[in-house]
């Protein structure tokens, strides 16, 4: 199956959030309480479907099932410009019940119709290459899939409180850290 660069790239990233998403540090399957998690912060999410829709289609996993292979496959060779409204991929894509109340948010949003046909496309390709052994397509390397690829390789422990996320955030930023956890890292 061919694929395009746009979705070459969101596939590897989108197989990663759901990587990250999948265990904790002591390596426990937490990927239905993470999932949980993300359906709940879904209004807030909203402003990175543009951006960064992999983050947000994560909360749709398991919620959509495919009528139609061959129209999948088609979408996945197609640059977003390219890609067709959400209302014409309805005939190849079926929403789970809770899938639906979800996409009726995300669809309130102004680019809400791109998001729901980039997460079918994304959901399908993750579904295809976990359930086949038909090998991944072959990737491009570039900057941006070094620099996804360190990211994703961080483990963050579920026991961190927000404020220590914060600071090591700060921390990395080139801030000085100012609180307690200064001596723990």
């Amino acid at each position: 199956m061919r694929l395009s660069p746009f979705f070459e790239d969101l596939k590897s990233a989108y197989d990663a959030e759901l990587d990250d998403l999948m265990t904790d540090s002591a390596g426990h399957d937490v990927l239905a309480k993470r999932l949980k998690a993300k359906r709940g912060q879904l209004a807030q999410l909203l402003p990175m479907i543009e951006c960064n829709p992999e983050m947000v289609a994560v909360a749709f996993h398991g919620g959509m099932r495919f009528a139609s292979p061959e129209v999948m496959r088609e979408l996945a060779a197609q640059e977003p410009e390219d890609l067709p409204d959400w209302s014409t991929l309805l005939t190849a894509v079926e929403l789970e019940s809770w899938a639906e109340a979800f996409a009726e948010v995300v669809l309130k949003d102004p680019n809400g119709d791109r998001f729901m046909v980039v997460t079918a496309c994304l959901e399908y390709l993750q579904g295809r290459f976990a359930a086949s052994s038909e090998p991944e397509p072959e990737r491009s390397t570039d900057t941006r899939d070094a620099v996804n690829s360190d990211q994703n390789e961080q483990d963050f422990d579920d026991s961190l409180d927000l404020a220590e996320s914060g600071a090591d955030w700060l921390a990395e930023q080139g801030f000085d850290r100012k609180d307690q956890f200064s001596e723990d890292h």
